[in-house]
């Protein structure tokens, strides 16, 4: 049993009332979340059938999901209708990072101007299972409430298509960093006290520093991109 199968396996769901159009959204929630957290290698590839099994509906639904994903940039469809994980470049990843310094900061002033109550608990709740498990090194655990955490930010964006565009930014380089050593722990355990500078300036509605923490939450992350090229 591979990583993709054990994990889809260790989260089942009961599709059998859902309609066409559910199991589509189903089928790429399951999927965007394996390939977020099952820590495939960049370039395996996907095949409809095999996933269609593993989730227990039909190929169609599975197709679409596929399709979603791709325009996400977290698959590649390439000739001859296979797919793949998608396999980002550093230079793919310095692209995607010069975009998001260019669109998260900004967007983060709209978040922090306009975010509900409900939405800040959200945040908070993500900051405390992101310390919980940077502290004991619990890599899934962390990305799937950094996941969340994004996701928030980008419903509170009043701005609906720039929320969009910079989740999706962020999806195209997720599997890039691959924390396993001790320095790349200590990376978790800083970017999880800047995940809490910005919440924590969003919290106060103090867009001017919502700003200004989410640039340099930005920065840092370039500088370990490029640490891991170094460092190799």
């Amino acid at each position: 049993m591979d990583a993709l199968e054990r994990y889809i396996s260790d989260h089942k769901t009961d599709f059998s009332d859902a309609d066409s159009l559910l199991l589509r959204e189903i089928a790429y929630e399951r999927l965007k979340d394996a390939i977020r957290n099952a820590n495939l290698p960049p370039g395996e590839p996907l095949s409809e059938n095999r996933l269609s099994k593993l989730l227990g509906i039909s190929r169609t639904p599975v197709r679409e999901a596929l399709q979603k994903l791709s325009q996400e940039g977290m698959v590649e469809i390439i000739p001859g209708r296979a797919v793949r994980i998608a396999n980002r470049s550093f230079k793919d990843v310095v692209d995607v990072l010069y975009i998001r310094l260019l669109l998260e900061p900004g967007m983060m002033r709209l978040v922090a101007e306009n975010i509900t109550e409900e939405q800040i608990d959200l945040l908070w709740n993500c900051i405390v299972h992101m310390e919980g498990a940077a502290k004991s090194g619990d890599r899934p655990g962390w990305a799937r409430a950094d996941t969340v955490w994004h996701e928030t930010i980008s419903d509170a964006c009043p701005n609906q298509l720039l929320g969009e565009m910079a989740l999706q930014m962020r999806n195209r380089i997720h599997q890039y960093a691959n924390v396993e050593n001790e320095l790349k722990i200590q990376q978790l355990i800083n970017g999880t006290a800047e995940h809490r500078q910005i919440t924590e300036a969003v919290a106060t509605r103090d867009g001017e520093q919502a700003e200004k923490v989410m640039r340099d939450h930005l920065v840092s992350v370039r500088e370990n991109v490029f640490d891991q090229v170094i460092y190799r």
